[in-house]
């Protein structure tokens, strides 16, 4: 009698070892695929409580969510013989668990060994303008070459590659930096020019129109010398006035409007030439 109880004991624990052990949650994010005495069972398990046969089967659990894999840095030589040392960044997710489970042993080593071959493939197709100015395109072209073998036998999607860091040699850098500095240079001489291209403009504009208008040219005389008494409290003095000039110019301008074109200027005459009008050279004695 004590044996048939420790039997039955032992069946009941057995019973709900085996139960215990048939339970399985899945979660949200993740695919249970069900291997039945080592034959895929399809299609794979959902999210939530799931029951096993015990013994016969056996689920691994495939992970759906968006997975991130850095790529080691890669010593690489660009198109035009520059050698740059270039990593970056995967992200991928498994879109078949099935496919993820059974036909690729560790799926991540084999993107990362994928990622590594492809990164030095496009880098030496790349100048180096290119991979500094243009990464997003070069991201672009490695997500092509990375999900091409994988997402139909491996089951896994590459959703982005990223170029995050280029480190260029040391003399590299310093040519780099002479050139950007050149360039700054010439562009800024450019401006100059250019500055001094339409401020020549406006002063030739400025004096055609103080030309037709001398009370203008005198304004700005009187502006000019307001402007150098005011520097440092210093004083103009005129050798001449104002008003003198003036009228130096409207006489010079007078006897130029007289003279009739054609004819030569007439010369003036010495003391000794001089007609007589009846009144003797200065200091002649009678």
């Amino acid at each position: 009698m004590m044996t048939f109880l420790l039997v039955v004991a032992v069946l009941v624990f057995v019973v709900c070892v085996a139960a215990v052990l048939s339970v399985r949650v899945v979660q949200q994010y993740e695919s249970g695929v069900v291997f039945r005495l080592g034959k895929v069972q399809d299609p794979p398990r959902g999210p939530g409580l799931t029951l096993l046969r015990p013994v016969v089967d056996r689920m691994t659990k495939v992970n759906r969510q968006v997975m991130t894999l850095s790529v080691p840095a890669q010593d690489c030589i660009t198109k035009d013989n520059v050698s740059v040392r270039v990593d970056a960044v995967v992200y991928f997710r498994v879109v078949d668990a099935v496919k993820a489970a059974v036909n690729v042993q560790n799926y991540q080593f084999a993107i990362s060994q994928l990622a590594q071959t492809s990164l030095r493939s496009v880098i030496g197709r790349a100048e180096l303008d290119d991979l500094l100015s243009n990464r997003e395109k070069l991201g672009a072209e490695l997500t092509d070459i990375i999900d091409a073998p994988s997402e139909q036998p491996w089951g896994v999607k590459v959703e982005r590659v990223e170029v995050k860091d280029v480190t260029l040699p040391e003399s590299m850098k310093r040519s780099m930096s002479r050139q950007a500095e050149a360039e700054r240079e010439r562009r800024a001489r450019v401006i100059s020019a250019d500055g001094e291209f339409q401020a020549s403009k406006k002063l030739a504009q400025a004096a055609a129109t103080m030309s037709v208008d001398p009370a203008a040219l005198q304004l700005r005389l009187l502006q000019t010398v307001a402007e150098v008494a005011a520097e440092k409290n210093s004083t103009l003095v005129m050798p001449f006035p104002v008003e003198l000039l003036r009228y130096l110019e409207r006489a010079t301008n007078h006897d130029v409007h007289d003279l009739k074109p054609g004819l030569p200027t007439p010369e003036p005459l010495d003391e000794a030439s001089a007609p007589s009008n009846g009144n003797h050279p200065a200091g002649s004695v009678s």
